[in-house]
């Protein structure tokens, strides 16, 4: 695993995988992305939080943690998969009972347009639990 790290940023290479993921900090919350090798490698530790995150954004949302002043705090799982993009985070044991459930993260991601990337993953992941409940 190669990592990059700023102020209120962190990249990695997961190597095995070959995919790439960064989070974003801001005041207790943070989200977690699949970025791409190019963007990668231009993040460096002398940007500006505000230049690496812009960059950062570009990548597919996969995990948001929100802890802010206006409720209760909540995680939105957008990929099950995200320890392999993010490898320093590390799943729980027991899930959070702030996290979104999967129906509510689909009727998200097809609402907002800001989720739109991860529209096609998350069909197939709905298609597949529907299957098994058959």
């Amino acid at each position: 695993m190669i990592i990059k790290e700023g102020i209120g940023w962190k990249a990695c290479r997961n190597e095995e995988k070959n995919v790439y993921g960064a989070e974003v900090v801001f005041q207790g919350s943070f989200d977690c992305y699949e970025i791409t090798g190019s963007v990668f490698g231009q993040l460096n530790s002398k940007m500006s939080c505000g230049e690496a995150e812009k960059l950062i954004r570009t990548g597919r949302h996969i995990y948001a943690h929100v802890n802010d002043r206006f409720g209760p705090p909540y995680t939105i799982v957008f990929d099950d998969d995200y320890t392999e993009y993010c490898q320093w985070m590390k799943e729980p044991e027991k899930p959070d009972p702030g996290t979104w459930s999967a129906e509510m993260t689909d009727a998200a991601v097809e609402v907002f347009e800001s989720e739109k990337a991860n529209r096609e993953q998350r069909r197939k992941k709905r298609a597949s639990r529907l299957n098994k409940k058959k």
